[in-house]
């Protein structure tokens, strides 16, 4: 039925985020017209978790060795927003796009949907 899912990051500098998410986490990508870059994102899953204040939605890029993606990451120039934490359900940490944005990144401990069959 479905085909993907489109994730859209709004930042108050989008050409230098897109530039980050090119030059340096190195996501394949495609020239939807004068320059608009949409990126191939690694798979994918989404969880739904209950609110009691008003409807949000956030991003998180996933990996299987957080620290060695941060020493890559900080290797290439990127700044590291928030340290390595144990949250119990696995191990998260933040780098800051050039934009200023915060972009999550997290080890999960859980099972994972985004590698298995529907």
């Amino acid at each position: 039925m479905f085909s993907g899912a489109h994730v859209i990051l709004y930042t108050p500098d989008a050409e230098a985020d897109r530039a980050f998410l090119r030059d340096v986490l190195r996501f394949d990508h495609v020239d939807a017209g004068e320059g608009w870059l949409v990126f191939r994102l690694p798979p994918a899953e989404v969880a739904v978790h209950p609110s009691a204040g008003e409807p949000k939605h956030e991003f998180y890029l996933m990996c299987d060795d957080i620290t060695a993606t941060l020493t890559t990451l900080e290797d290439r120039g990127t700044e590291i927003s928030r340290p390595i934490t144990d949250q119990g359900w696995g191990l998260l940490a933040a780098v800051r796009m050039p934009s200023g944005a915060e972009l999550p990144l997290y080890e999960p401990r859980h099972p994972t949907a985004h590698g298995s069959s529907p």
